[in-house]
């Protein structure tokens, strides 16, 4: 799977051919240098890890410094493997978003949603809540109602929706649709909202 690593910088709207409004994500997308190209013979499968952004050498342990040396650019805040579909680079090459994609391809991005904490099910899980506001209620609105039988089982079976931690996971966003591509500025337009905070960073596979 072909792929550049980049960072959400906001959404916007744009105006189709047809004149209606969609809504898109504006993505900072590359550019990208191949730190490492791992083979058949020396790793056991073909990949391409992508370096991006850049970071301060003081942060950056001496492995990882050797690391990038040997492929001979700068220390990178974000490392990310792709597919062997990336053939036509060698180790130490720039990649950027106009060499992958083109308007009207489909992507896929990945990132890290948002956080939200500790939720209840109302939030978590789209519960409507107990009963009604009336009839003597008072403390059991948003309760998550019954979590299983008395005596038998006598617990609570694995998986049951309930409050918990909320966010914070890896989030995958399939078939959106590149919109407009600024090879000047590295930025690629995608239909859609794609998952994280702006200035998080996201994958983007072909």
């Amino acid at each position: 799977m072909a792929g550049i690593l980049g960072k959400k910088i906001g959404m916007t709207s744009t105006f189709g051919a047809d004149g209606r409004s969609i809504a898109c994500t504006l993505i900072q997308a590359g550019p990208c240098v191949v730190t490492q190209v791992k083979t058949e013979e020396k790793d056991g499968y073909i990949a391409f890890q992508l370096g991006y952004g850049e970071a301060k050498l003081k942060n950056t342990t001496q492995p990882l410094q050797g690391h990038f040396k040997k492929a001979g650019t700068t220390p990178k805040r974000k490392l990310a493997e792709f597919g062997g579909f990336l053939k036509d680079f060698k180790l130490g090459d720039t990649i950027t978003a106009s060499d992958l994609f083109a308007e009207g391809d489909k992507v896929s991005v990945i990132g890290t949603s948002k956080g939200r904490g500790f939720q209840g099910v109302v939030k978590r899980h789209n519960f409507s809540g107990v009963g009604g506001a009336t009839h003597g209620q008072h403390n059991r609105l948003r309760h998550g109602g019954s979590n299983g039988a008395c005596s038998f089982p006598a617990r609570t079976f694995p998986g049951m929706r309930m409050a918990g931690r909320m966010g914070n996971d890896r989030v995958k966003v399939s078939n959106l649709k590149v919109i407009k591509i600024l090879p000047e500025q590295n930025l690629i337009l995608v239909s859609g909202s794609v998952p994280g905070a702006n200035n998080s960073f996201v994958a983007i596979e072909k």
